[in-house]
């Protein structure tokens, strides 16, 4: 017996011990891969600077050092974000190295106006002299078709297409199968367009919501054709009528009716690169990835540490307390405008939303410090992919405001939700529960009965009270009357051509015309950016959680694509409070 204990321990330390060591190996492997990535790169001449679309893009490249790991194949890949690829065009512009740009298409969405701002950092690109190919091996998406547009040619493969289709945002509604599960929802809400509650109560769009769908997606869709035509110099009616026979199915007819100017397979394309870079034909073609290139040292790039403009990069659905990379804590986001605010060394501060909004007392947190901010310097708003309801709440404050023309923002609305639970319980399940109170409403809110008559009173003057404030608060910021902001409120969501057209946006502009503009009003032409939140120390960071990132990968590698339903089924089961959000989850394509 004492033989057998003696061994069981001993095997049982020897797994404690070489699980330590792997530990340590692991963390010292991953560290080593890290800091390779954080060496100076260099290219050969004659390169060909690749950029990656039809691939999420992030506005701020991931902060999370072990994010760009594939713990899997034990590879080290790290996404670059929007402003990187910003940075990494101007360089090659005046870069003798690059001798071009090659867009490869892929097959997911970026988002319309970060699709937009590369548009117009190639469109410069493009002007310096140098070349930009696009190319695709199976469809091209509308957006990637949008974005390549702006290129030398267009090339697909001979199997390939171009989605060419116009516009559509298909909503999903959840009442009936609430009902047969035996959930109400329970909605309490100001804004007439507010339309974030309709799926849970209607079967179908109202007809102000239809409207307003119409409108933004017409005025994005507008604004695509109208560039479109000017690059491929097909007259506008005449691609709409090529988006209506779905022209681009065929690589044959994009060809025939110039939405294409080639069709050829990818060693053809190759060559062709060689012949515009000059590189002799048994050679190896230098193509460069986005993430070496911004490893490349800008030596043209001018530095200053007396002048500062403070770029601080808003993502996601906005929540209470500090939040994480995938959303914006009220809390840690206030704190960090805080600081800008306090050091003399910046200047100014840029905000760059992208946001569907949240919760609104988190919203309100933020502003407030971002309304004492643009007391004290220039606060300069940058909108992405949406800056809508708490995200326009937190621009409201602003010095000025920038969006891309395809901008989903407005919805300026608010409402709250609360589930009946009880019949589902009862029912399908067989619970039920019993209240014992002090006070005639001491258990409100309760997802386990339907609300009384009064406490949807109470809930109606609570939404009442911040949807009032919401007005208030923008029309204070843009210096408009209260009944001028609740005429193009009511909870209407807007493109960001049309909100400039009613006062809501001052310019169409990315995210650099919005530190150039930060420069201009701060008066300062030499700066440097400091972009933040701040990077959490990596040791820290991935003893925290690498087991989350784990998790992701592996909900990826078998969810594929459909991880984002994941994701926001994540993301409304965590709605709390009364919300400032867009309606629904809008996907335009």
């Amino acid at each position: 017996m004492k033989s057998f204990l003696k061994y069981t321990f001993a095997t049982i330390t020897g797994i404690i011990i070489t699980s330590v060591l792997f530990f340590i190996v692991m963390i010292a492997g991953l560290s080593a891969m890290v800091a390779s990535g954080d060496k100076p790169a260099s290219i050969s001449d004659n390169s060909v600077l690749v950029l990656k679309a039809g691939v999420p893009i992030p506005d701020r490249g991931n902060q999370n050092p072990f994010g760009g790991i594939d713990l899997f194949n034990m590879t080290f890949t790290p996404a670059p974000g929007l402003n990187e690829i910003l940075k990494n065009i101007e360089k090659a512009s005046s870069d003798s190295k690059i001798k071009g740009i090659l867009i490869e298409n892929g097959l997911l969405p970026s988002g319309w106006a970060t699709t937009g701002e590369i548009r117009d950092a190639l469109e410069k690109f493009r002007n310096d002299g140098k070349f930009v190919i696009s190319y695709s091996d199976y469809v091209m998406t509308q957006e990637c078709y949008f974005l390549s547009t702006v290129a030398s040619k267009i090339y697909i493969n001979p199997g390939s297409m171009v989605d060419f289709k116009g516009l559509s945002s298909e909503i999903m509604f959840y009442k009936k199968a609430l009902e047969k599960l035996g959930v109400e929802v329970q909605v309490t809400r100001h804004g007439k367009f507010k339309g974030a509650v309709e799926p849970f109560i209607l079967d179908k769009l109202s007809e102000e919501n239809k409207a307003q769908i119409k409108d933004y997606t017409g005025s994005i869709w507008n604004h695509v054709i109208k560039t479109i035509s000017l690059s491929r110099n097909i007259p506008e009616t005449q691609l709409n009528i090529l988006a209506d026979k779905l022209t681009g199915n065929l690589s044959s007819d994009a060809l025939e009716n110039k939405l294409v100017d080639g069709v050829m397979f990818r060693d053809e394309l190759i060559d062709t690169l060689k012949v515009l870079t000059g590189t002799e034909a048994g050679k190896e073609l230098n193509l460069v990835t986005m993430s070496k290139y911004s490893k490349v040292p800008d030596n043209e790039k001018y530095v200053s540490v007396k002048n500062r403009i403070a770029v601080v990069y808003a993502s996601g659905t906005i929540v209470m307390g500090k939040g994480n990379e995938d959303n914006i804590g009220g809390n840690y986001y206030a704190e960090v405008i805080r600081k800008q605010r306090l050091d003399t060394s910046v200047k100014a501060i840029v905000l760059r939303v992208n946001s569907p909004g949240g919760n609104a007392i988190a919203s309100d947190i933020m502003w407030r410090e971002l309304e004492l901010a643009a007391a004290a310097k220039p606060l300069v708003i940058s909108m992405g992919n949406y800056a809508a309801s708490g995200g326009y709440f937190i621009s409201a404050p602003a010095t000025k405001i920038y969006a891309n023309p395809t901008t989903i923002s407005g919805s300026i609305g608010v409402f709250g939700l609360i589930p009946n639970v009880g019949k589902l319980l009862e029912q399908k399940l067989g619970l039920s529960t019993e209240i014992v109170s002090t006070n005639k409403n001491s258990d409100f809110p309760s997802v386990f009965r339907p609300m009384s008559i009064y406490e949807k009173e109470v809930m109606q003057i609570s939404i009442e009270k911040v949807y009032s404030d919401f007005v208030g608060k923008v029309a204070s910021g843009r210096k408009m009357s209260a009944e001028s902001v609740d005429n193009i409120g009511q909870g209407r969501v807007w493109s960001g051509s049309s909100a400039q057209k009613i006062g809501l946006v001052d310019e169409i502009g990315g995210l650099k015309d919005a530190i150039k503009g930060a420069a201009e009003l701060a008066a300062i032409d030499k700066y440097s950016v400091r972009e933040l939140p701040e990077a959490e120390d990596p040791y820290t960071r991935i003893l925290s959680q690498l087991s989350e990132e784990v998790r992701m990968n592996l909900l990826k590698k078998e969810l594929g694509e459909s991880v984002k339903y994941f994701n926001l089924f994540q993301e409304t089961r965590e709605m709390s409070g009364i919300q400032a959000r867009l309606p629904y989850f809008i996907e335009i394509h």
